[in-house]
């Protein structure tokens, strides 16, 4: 996998093909909140998948490397809320709080001060996490449960989540 050609020197191959992703997904979720189940299903699975790279590649190959990420307990926070919202069927409502949660998530991934950029310079090779990458499998999707166990999980998690950002 060839990360997407930048202008930008500072970026390297991780945040390149991760931060391309967020741009990728960002688009499913547009698209989403004008009524394309299609695309919300997508956005389901891409964020699956994603989340999965991060949790289960980059941040592990991070801290076997000596760098523990500072902000790894809060994306894992962050991830747990953000799962909680593909639980339920979709909503106009529910697709704004997402909306409005990844804007306060992606800035811990991406940029200077990210696990992306953190993973670009202090990994010895970078590049070599790019095929585990392309390699990572999309989950297998759940059928959507809207009890109101899911809604319950949505709002103790996210709670966590922003909780644990207020300090």
């Amino acid at each position: 996998m060839q990360p997407p050609t930048t202008t930008d020197s500072t970026i390297g191959p991780i945040e390149a093909v991760l931060a391309a992703d967020h741009r990728r997904l960002e688009g499913l979720l547009a698209r989403a909140e004008e009524g394309d189940q299609e695309a919300y299903e997508g956005l389901r699975s891409g964020l699956l998948r994603h989340i999965g790279v991060e949790e289960k590649i980059v941040l592990p190959t991070l801290r076997a490397a000596g760098h523990e990420a500072p902000v790894a307990r809060q994306l894992k926070l962050d991830h747990s809320a953000i799962v909680a919202m593909l639980v339920p069927s979709p909503s106009p409502a529910l697709l704004r709080r997402l909306a409005e949660f990844l804007a306060l998530h992606d800035p811990l991934e991406e940029g200077a001060a990210g696990v992306y950029r953190l993973a670009d310079t202090r990994l010895a090779d970078p590049a070599a996490l790019l095929p585990l990458i392309e390699a990572a499998p999309s989950p297998p999707l759940a059928a959507h449960f809207d009890g109101e166990r899911a809604h319950a999980a949505i709002e103790l998690l996210f709670g966590r989540a922003m909780a644990a950002r207020a300090g």
